[in-house]
């Protein structure tokens, strides 16, 4: 079996080695309780509090601004919520057409209403063909009636970075809310919220080399908040449930390490995603780049080949251990492309081709050029069984 060469970073990312070493004694010895009285437990919970100093010190917030929670859903569905249960009197949310669908689904269920829930109006706004945002279109849908802004930090299919810091002051200028979905962008691009505009954040563990089934919410202090799991006094009455600690402990060591990497992520990865980059876009015709050229983030390239099947490539990828994803619904069962590439204008005839790699700090030199030898022999293989690949191939010979 060939080795597994891992590209699909911004699905999921290996939980570090030291990660790893720094939960387990919390799955053995060191099981308490952090909420409990006696000196066993008060030990765990000054392992909780250093999790939420580390977390923080990544983001550049304040410890008691971070709430724990199980996942980046959770951590947008709460902030969501939170927002319109502190502002009843407004019914209206503004968001965009390629939100994660943490976000964008939760947002058009409010938006339907139902019996005994209140009708909200919302705005998705549109994106250009390099996925950026129209500030002065944005700004231009805010209203008195505006109760949230939730605006992702960067695009989970094509890196494609927003101007979270331009928004949140447009927000805070109108007085509206504003909550950034951060999953892919905590540990990859650097982050001090207490300079930035932003109300709340919402974050993912195993996005930056934690285990699955620990995120946090940030909610800067001073802002209304209203919790979604109400239950006991955990993380200062704002999440009840009782703490996951080998889960924060592990959260807390992954941040510690996204911030001593952060320089590797924005020079070393970000060449050998450059490297992946160039050599496929020279020797595919026809392949086409999904997003902004400079404005993304530095491990992430979505690239489109014309008139195969994104589908059909990752199987021919499988097959010699490369795991990447597609920007097409196609392996959910659905023949449309993703809803991010269809609100690009990506040529139908692209979409459905579209590769997502994404790399972490793990990845080498040697994996890049395994793809770079594999990938352009299937995508001439797929084209010649393919008549339109076929007028493709002819046309560039």
């Amino acid at each position: 079996m060939a080795k597994t060469i891992y590209l699909d970073n911004n699905a999921t990312t290996a939980v570090a080695p030291e990660v790893r070493e720094a939960l387990a004694p919390f799955l053995a010895e060191w099981y308490g309780n952090p909420s409990s009285i006696h000196t066993f437990g008060g030990r765990v919970a000054r392992y909780v509090d250093e999790a939420r100093e580390r977390l923080a010190g990544l983001l550049g917030a304040d410890p008691s601004e971070i709430i724990f929670t199980s996942c980046g859903t959770e951590s947008d569905n709460t902030a969501i919520r939170s927002a319109l249960a502190c502002y009843p009197d407004r019914r209206h949310i503004v968001t965009t057409r390629v939100e994660h669908p943490a976000v964008r689904n939760l947002c058009q269920v409010l938006a339907q209403g139902g019996p005994g829930r209140p009708n909200y109006r919302l705005t998705e706004l549109p994106v250009d063909r390099q996925g950026m945002l129209n500030l002065k279109e944005f700004e231009s849908v805010l209203s008195d009636d505006t109760a949230l802004v939730s605006i992702m930090w960067a695009n989970n299919e094509t890196g494609v970075l927003f101007p979270v810091e331009a928004i949140g002051a447009a927000c805070r200028k109108r007085g509206v809310l504003f909550h950034t979905d951060a999953v892919q962008a905590v540990g990859k691009v650097p982050i001090n919220l207490a300079e930035l505009p932003i109300d709340m954040l919402s974050l993912s563990g195993h996005k930056l080399h934690a285990p699955k089934g620990i995120g946090a919410l940030y909610v800067r202090r001073g802002t209304r908040f209203s919790p979604y799991l109400v239950g006991g006094h955990q993380e200062n009455n704002r999440r009840g449930g009782t703490e996951a600690v080998p889960l924060i402990v592990a959260l807390g060591q992954a941040a510690e390490l996204a911030k001593q990497r952060m320089a590797e992520e924005q020079t070393r990865v970000r060449a050998l995603r450059d490297r992946l980059e160039r050599a496929l876009l020279e020797s595919a015709p026809g392949a086409i780049l999904n997003g902004h050229p400079t404005e993304r983030l530095p491990n992430t390239s979505n690239i489109s080949f014309e008139f195969v099947e994104g589908e059909a490539i990752l199987l021919m990828l499988d097959q010699h251990g490369i795991c990447a994803s597609s920007g097409s619904a196609c392996t959910t069962g659905s023949l449309e492309p993703s809803h991010v590439l269809r609100a690009m204008g990506v040529p139908f005839t692209a979409a459905h081709g579209s590769i997502r790699f994404s790399l972490s700090v793990y990845n080498t030199q040697e994996e890049i050029d395994t793809v770079v030898k594999v990938l352009p022999p299937i995508i001439r293989r797929l084209r010649e069984i393919s008549p339109f690949g076929r007028e493709k191939l002819a046309a560039a010979r």
